[in-house]
């Protein structure tokens, strides 16, 4: 089997963590997946990102080796070397990312954004990245938040032209926008 690139996309608690979690267990063929973490620890105060977190590391087998990917995200998967790769997610990497210059999204999509999808692109096993769809709400009246939103669907779209398979979760469901052929 060709290792596969696959999206799973989705809303809040769409279910796209458990299925990403299920997608690479069935990709991995029992060997241990090497979990690419963008939130390791919540920030003082906040303890529902906390809960959040530890609910994750439950969700997860144990023998699983968890990689925090920071901002990084080349070396994060470089130290995946080639082991499946489950990214959970996208989102939070890419707001550590473009935490210093959404005023120019192009520097940030060709520069780091760029630097990290060509890593996954290129791992050597298989990969599946759980990402947030954020795109469709309404408008966000801050310049900031419609910067943002404007990169993550310029990264999605990107993202599931290399992938190999891309599923939206909705309600739990999965539903396949690019079967893999």
């Amino acid at each position: 089997m060709a290792r596969p690139l696959v999206l799973v996309l989705g809303g809040t608690r769409s279910g796209k963590s458990t299925y990403g979690l299920a997608r690479v267990g069935e990709l991995a063929g029992g060997r241990p997946v090497a979990y690419l973490a963008t939130a390791m620890t919540a920030p003082a105060g906040d303890p529902e990102l906390e809960d959040r977190i530890d609910r994750h590391r439950r969700a997860r087998p144990g023998d699983w080796p968890t990689i925090e990917v920071g901002r990084d995200l080349p070396a994060a998967l470089a130290t995946a070397a080639d082991a499946p790769a489950l990214l959970d997610g996208l989102t939070l990497w890419l707001s550590a990312v473009a935490a210093d210059g959404l005023a120019d999204i192009d520097a940030v999509l060709n520069g780091p954004v760029a630097a990290g999808l060509d890593a996954i692109a290129r791992h050597p096993g298989p990969a599946v990245v759980v990402s947030d769809e954020i795109g469709l709400g309404m408008v966000p009246m801050d310049p900031g938040a419609r910067a943002f939103r404007d990169l993550q669907g310029l990264v999605h779209q990107r993202l599931a032209a290399a992938a190999d398979e891309v599923h939206l979760m909705v309600a739990g469901l999965p539903l396949t926008l690019k079967p893999r052929s």
